[in-house]
């Protein structure tokens, strides 16, 4: 059976660190890009990430986070079955990780200034805009030999690995919170109470059903109702079967 685990947020914050990882992943194809459409979908990608960083205090929320993480492995390492070792070498990384943005200016400050990408970010906001006639930096900039843009996309993603690094960490330390078990959706309706920590619910069901789970709520309750892809001959689109499912509440 083919499934797939779709991740609904309860709070601005996770839902924002997703935002990111996705982003984050698309930018990490941009290192085996080698024709010009897959170049411009890495800078309209850069582009994004920055708008999204530059709407909240990232930085502040991140290192918070880490602070939290290190509490937390300072606590497990007393468990008397811990693996000492992975548990050591988790907590350095962390600490490392930590004085990195410490000691960084605000997040994509360097890729704000750098000449080239300020030259060019305006006309990726405008639909079709990075014509040669629109932007004909870019272009000379693609005519490039590949070595050379590569090691643009390398420098402007160095700049980025701290905070890739410890969202990583923190999307998988609350990933692991969550234990999956089945439950059942009546009539493809399925409520549920989020504890006080909950951030966030992932449901992993089947992808060959014809049908997919929309969450609503927020910190406190949530209902999840699966949606049919393919509406009815009367134009309804609500399953009205019981659908078996997987759930973490992380």
């Amino acid at each position: 059976m083919s499934q797939a685990i779709y991740e609904f947020p309860l709070n601005e914050k996770v839902r924002t660190y997703l935002r990111l990882e996705q982003l984050f992943r698309q930018l990490e194809q941009g290192k085996a890009a080698s024709e010009d459409w897959q170049y411009i979908n890495f800078l309209d990608c850069l582009f994004t990430l920055l708008d999204l960083s530059e709407r909240i205090d990232l930085r502040n929320d991140v290192l918070k986070d880490i602070g939290s993480h290190e509490k937390n492995l300072v606590i497990w390492s007393q468990h008397p079955n811990i693996d000492k070792e992975a548990l050591d070498f988790a907590l350095q990384k962390i600490l490392r990780l930590r004085e990195s943005l410490k000691s960084n200016k605000k997040i994509g400050v360097e890729l704000k200034e750098d000449k080239f990408l300020a030259s060019i970010r305006q006309r990726f906001s405008i639909p079709g805009g990075t014509c040669s006639f629109d932007l004909p930096n870019l272009h000379y900039w693609l005519q490039q030999p590949s070595t050379h843009k590569q090691n643009d996309i390398n420098n402007w993603l160095q700049e980025l690995v701290p905070i890739q690094q410890a969202i990583e960490i923190t999307l998988s330390f609350l990933r692991e919170r969550g234990r999956f078990s089945v439950v059942e959706a009546e009539s493809g309706f399925y409520q549920g109470i989020a504890e006080d920590k909950n951030e966030l619910i992932r449901v992993l069901c089947a992808t060959d059903q014809g049908h997919y789970p929309m969450l609503s709520g927020n910190k406190y309750r949530y209902a999840i109702r699966f949606t049919l892809f393919t509406p009815t001959m009367q134009g309804s689109s609500s399953v009205d079967t019981q659908v078996s499912f997987k759930l973490a509440s992380c």
